[in-house]
């Protein structure tokens, strides 16, 4: 587990994070825990001359197998500030040098998190903007030659962790082998992925909204997994039933999903082409359910660990979920048949 004394005996000692944020030595920043996911810690503390709140970012592992994941995540803030929506990163540190894990500093930005039943349009909002950020050349973040199979191969990659393990149940295994076929065939039979890119999140649960509504200003937090995609991968996610039941008990209604993307069209206002979105956006729906339950599955095996850093009962629960063959059996006949 990450300690917090070990973290406030860093913030003492880095001389280079105090003057990156004009800190004087020796001022004390007391941390306080803000809420964890599987791979990052976070941490609020206020800035001792100027009161300004912000976060502390600590990194223990990565997604994308990255050698400086702390890194990747500041390089894509740095480039989204523009934005508006997305918090102002002041100071990196992925050396591993002075602690074990990666380091962030950022702005802490207010808000509660998204409500479906309400906020949709908000979220539209903020999706256009975030997705209207000019692709800076030579940018560092990945950039899949096939979105749509690049997301398969990871579904594939994260499924064998389960399926090599002693905790594969018979069961599903099969049904996700056979999702897993039928999500082949999707990638296969899409149209081709069109040359305009974009930044996008990938990572789009109700929890990683901050609204202010109806007097502030929304934003979107929480980028470990920004890839150069399609702004369908982003809108698929983020409508997919495996991610709005990851922190709510919402599924979106079909008519729902639509009306959220003529929504975002609308907010796009022409900053760049949304012809053919509704086509598209329908492999990612389905190969988006396969991302979820695989994740979930590899998931399923890592909180085996006793000693794993990071660990949340609700999490464990959500988790047990996506891979019990009920739930696996509405996502087959839903967004699979």
């Amino acid at each position: 587990m990450i300690e917090a004394a070990e973290l406030e005996r860093y913030l003492e000692s880095a001389s280079d994070l105090r003057a990156a944020l004009d800190i004087p030595p020796g001022a004390p920043l007391p941390l306080t825990p803000i809420g964890c996911g599987e791979y990052n810690a976070n941490y609020r503390f206020t800035h001792p001359g100027t009161g300004r709140a912000l976060v502390l970012r600590v990194n223990v592992g990565s997604q994308m197998h990255l050698a400086d994941q702390i890194g990747y995540e500041y390089a894509a803030l740095r480039v989204l500030e523009q934005s508006g929506r997305t918090p102002r990163a002041h100071y990196v540190d992925g050396s591993l040098a002075r602690l074990p894990y990666g380091v962030l500093v950022m702005d802490f930005l207010p808000g509660r998190p998204l409500e479906y039943e309400t906020d949709l349009p908000l979220a539209a909002r903020v999706l256009a903007d975030v997705h209207a950020v000019p692709v800076p050349a030579g940018s560092p973040l990945v950039r899949p030659a096939d979105p749509l199979r690049a997301i398969v191969a990871e579904c594939r990659e994260m499924f064998a962790v389960y399926a090599a393990s002693r905790y594969a149940e018979p069961r599903t295994l099969g049904t996700i082998e056979r999702l897993a076929s039928r999500a082949d065939a999707l990638a296969r039979s899409a149209a081709p992925a069109p040359r305009a890119r974009h930044i996008v999140s990938t990572e789009l649960n109700s929890g990683n909204f901050l609204i202010n509504a109806p007097s502030g200003h929304d934003y979107l937090v929480d980028w470990e997994k920004p890839v150069l995609g399609e702004v369908e991968q982003d809108l698929a996610h983020f409508l997919a039933p495996t991610t709005t039941l990851w922190k709510t008990d919402t599924i979106l209604t079909r008519q729902q999903m639509a009306a959220f993307l003529a929504e975002y069209s609308t907010a796009v206002d022409g900053r760049f082409p949304t012809d053919g979105m509704e086509a598209r956006f329908e492999p990612y729906l389905s190969i988006t359910c396969l991302r979820g339950i695989t994740w979930c599955a590899m998931a399923y095996v890592e909180y085996q660990d006793p000693g794993r850093a990071l660990r949340s009962e609700l999490t464990y629960e959500k988790i047990r979920l996506y891979i019990s063959p009920g739930f696996l059996q509405t996502i087959e006949a839903r967004y699979f048949g």
